[in-house]
């Protein structure tokens, strides 16, 4: 059986990301991310001895986690099975060519009540770039061509979490509203963070000669968010399960409650026959 085509040019993604560690000027979004994952880790209050983090830029997250193993996000994890009791996936899951996978190695290098989280970009970024590309490329050539990477809506990705067999799952997201110069400042900005087009199958051709000074006249027209700036949208999405074990709790069984909930409203239970009580406009 033949393979899926890849979702992503690894070797172009590589060299973005080597580019963008050399500059090292553009990582906000993985300031905010590091933020919210020990925010978690501290909601958690749980000591974790045998870290490991999937990343693509190593030298930021080895830096905020110097106890952890570090490793790349290729397709096929470097993880031995049970190892970690604490796994975080770091930026990079929006450019698997399979998340579900991702997340099931994950679980199998966690043991058992291990801490899973996932930090990534989520289907509302960059909405404005987007809308203003589809308009500009429609405009010149009558088709569209792949430029950004296809996101995950939240509503969508809380569900990978039980298909990975991750237990007590929880899905949030949150927008980081930034804005530009201009919208030429914000592809310049997602070079410089490695998050430019390494789609497979991108364009490899030179695009329309003015696809981008229309892309940015249309933005900037439909986008502003003062008389000299314009908007850009980033959602994270952060993803948490556990390794399943015997020590976790469990919801309790239908018809196990010990307690009647009249007796705990102080009220009278009705039985099934029981009719609602018509009562006049005036009382």
């Amino acid at each position: 059986m033949s393979q899926p085509r890849p979702l992503t040019d690894r070797a172009a993604l590589l060299r973005q990301r080597a580019r963008a560690e050399r500059q090292g000027s553009a990582m906000f979004l993985h300031d905010e991310a590091l933020f919210e994952v020990q925010e978690r880790l501290i909601d958690v209050n749980r000591s974790f001895t045998s870290p490991a983090i999937v990343t693509g830029h190593a030298n930021f997250w080895a830096d905020a986690f110097p106890n952890a193993l570090i490793v790349p996000d290729e397709d096929i994890l470097t993880l031995e099975p049970a190892a970690h009791d604490l796994v975080i996936h770091a930026m990079g899951l929006h450019w698997a060519n399979d998340p579900v996978g991702q997340l099931v190695q994950c679980r199998r290098a966690l043991k058992p009540d291990g801490l899973f989280i996932a930090a990534f970009l989520g289907g509302q970024t960059l909405v404005e770039l987007r809308a203003a590309l589809s308009e500009a490329e429609v405009s010149l050539t009558g088709g569209l061509a792949p430029r950004v990477v296809p996101m995950g809506e939240i509503r969508d990705l809380g569900g990978l979490l039980q298909r990975a067999g991750l237990a007590l799952p929880v899905a949030d997201s949150s927008k980081r509203n930034v804005s530009y110069a201009s919208p030429m400042a914000l592809l310049r900005d997602l070079r410089a963070m490695g998050e430019g087009n390494a789609l497979m199958d991108r364009q490899k051709s030179p695009p329309p000669r003015d696809l981008f000074a229309r892309m940015a006249r249309i933005y900037s027209d439909h986008y502003p968010s003062s008389p000299d700036r314009v908007a850009a949208t980033f959602e994270m999405i952060f993803l948490t399960g556990w390794a399943p074990s015997e020590t976790q709790q469990k919801p309790l069984q239908p018809g196990s409650a010990s307690t009647r909930l009249a007796d705990f409203l102080n009220t009278t239970e009705l039985g099934p026959d029981a009719k609602p009580v018509k009562r006049d406009k005036d009382q």
